[in-house]
């Protein structure tokens, strides 16, 4: 199989079905060409990720400016996932809309050409050896996504709208500084300016770096792809995009276009702490920013009142337990890589809850929401078991993610930042538990007649809860292998598997 073919193919496809959806003549064909689009792209997908992670093979095109290992395989099948689910959902809420006249024909054309092109986009980002082209991708993803938050135009929405470009935009800024600076570590090796920027390069000769230029690249960066992953004190567009946005906006904002920024910042990860002698510079400010995420989504989980918001804090409270994991390194690696993956998949699945549910009560205030078990017992289901699972209930996958990361603060003797973990944990599992349990089974003043739920919704319901559920009981071996082989990319992890997983 020629895989070059293969790999130019998973960013032109979704582009020219988001082309085609431009003039689509009804929202069916609109619809359905965002779905073949996107069903293709993620088949050709699957087809790379066997080889590099089931046959151990590294992918490339374009002069070796894409490339595919391990960890873009990895962090592709998460997307893949997420984007797959997203969109047959989307037709879901969409019709929904339709019905009640709530959406455009000309509405309808915007969502699909810019889903399209968000997928393409945050391709780009996965498939890129140049890091000049991975912030490219970055940048787009930015300007396609924003017009996808004001789908329904009011002026919450364009407030939104305007503080994600604003403040993404100088995150971006401060990280093209960080990509300039990178190249210019490099300078005075001889590889010349068509090698200078790609990944695999510097990771080979990451020694011969200079020190402190990679080390200020690396600020840039990450305080520059931190603010488009919603880290702290960056977060702060984060709950109005995703409050404002339709849900199933939300769902692919937090399901992957904030682990698509975190990527960026990984890549960077073994470069700079090679080229600084494998001290943990770099990691310390992961360990850093992951912690006051989670301190700073804490405090705001338990005052929420919007339910789309309160799964906002919760997207900052679990990228930063990913970047914790990242920041301890070892089997906090493997964790953290695990931990994406189930908050994707669980963070998705929420926002298709909330969104439906949203639908049915006219809103997402909480307190209107009240009792939703009973009026849809579906999506009363999915609301519930996802809060559960987002904050760390057994035997959900995200539980078993979060003890292997407690686990590997104990084998780092990192004692602090395990408290302050802990205590974060803590203050949003009775935060967030004091909101779900009203949510499915409150006393609601006004009276809804029940909604019975299609196969179709059922499915986009249970699927994602009973692959936690497996995961965080047994682990694949298969799953096991890859993602070790993709926490071997950011740095040496050694043993990482608790007792019994992977057999």
């Amino acid at each position: 199989m020629n895989y070059e073919i293969v790999l130019w193919s998973l960013i032109s496809i979704p582009a020219i079905s988001g082309l085609i959806c431009i003039f689509a003549p009804s929202p069916k064909f609109a619809l359905g060409i965002m779905c073949a689009g996107v069903f293709s792209a993620a088949l050709l997908g699957l087809l790379a990720i066997e080889a590099v992670l089931l046959q151990g093979k590294i992918l490339f095109a374009a002069a070796d400016w894409l490339f595919m290992d391990a960890l873009s395989a990895y962090n592709l099948f998460v997307m893949i996932i997420v984007f797959c689910l997203s969109s047959l959902y989307a037709c879901i809420y969409f019709h929904e809309e339709l019905l009640h006249n709530n959406l455009t024909l000309k509405q309808l054309r915007q969502f699909t050409s810019l889903w399209c092109g968000a997928l393409a986009a945050m391709t780009l980002v996965l498939l890129s050896n140049n890091l000049g082209i991975m912030w490219v991708g970055i940048e787009a993803t930015t300007l396609i996504t924003a017009f996808l938050i004001c789908i329904h135009v009011s002026r919450k929405s364009l407030e939104a709208m305007w503080k994600y470009i604003l403040i993404c935009s100088v995150g971006v800024a401060f990280a093209f500084m960080g990509t300039l600076l990178a190249a210019a570590s490099a300078k005075g090796v001889g590889w010349g300016s068509y090698n200078a920027l790609l990944w695999t390069t510097l990771r080979t000769n990451a020694i011969s770096l200079n020190p402190m230029l990679i080390k200020a690249a690396f600020i840039f960066l990450l305080v520059g792809y931190g603010t488009k992953a919603g880290l702290a004190p960056l977060h702060s567009w984060l709950p109005d995009a995703h409050s404002q946005a339709p849900a199933p906006v939300s769902a692919i904002f937090s399901g992957f276009m904030l682990n698509a920024a975190l990527y960026c910042i990984m890549r960077y990860v073994p470069i700079v702490e090679t080229a600084t002698g494998n001290t943990g510079w770099g990691l310390q400010f992961l360990v850093g920013f992951g912690i006051f995420s989670i301190v700073i989504a804490a405090a705001f989980i338990i005052f929420q009142k919007d339910v789309k918001r309160l799964l906002a804090y919760h997207s900052i409270e679990h990228l930063g337990i990913i970047a914790l994991g990242f920041g301890l390194g070892g089997l906090g690696t493997f964790a953290a890589l695990f931990h994406t993956f189930n908050h994707s998949l669980c963070k998705t699945l929420s926002f298709f809850a909330a969104g439906r549910l949203g639908q049915i009560f006219g809103g997402h205030d909480m307190e209107n929401m009240s009792g939703s078990l009973p009026v849809s017992p579906v999506w009363g289901i999915g609301i519930f078991c996802s809060l559960l699972a987002l904050i760390g209930i057994a035997p959900f996958s995200l539980f078993m993610s979060e003890f292997q990361l407690i686990k590997a603060a104990v084998d780092s003797q990192a004692w602090i930042v395990l408290s302050l973990f802990l205590l974060g944990a803590g203050i949003v599992f009775v935060g967030a538990l004091g909101h779900a349990i009203p949510l499915a089974w409150g006393t609601n003043q006004k009276s809804y007649t029940p909604v019975t739920a299609t196969y179709f919704e059922a499915f986009l319901v249970f699927a994602p809860l009973a692959v936690l559920l497996v995961l965080g009981l047994w682990m694949p071996k298969t799953f096991f292998t890859a993602l070790n082989s993709a926490a071997n990319i950011i740095g040496i992890v050694g043993s990482v598997a608790p007792s019994g997983v992977g057999r």
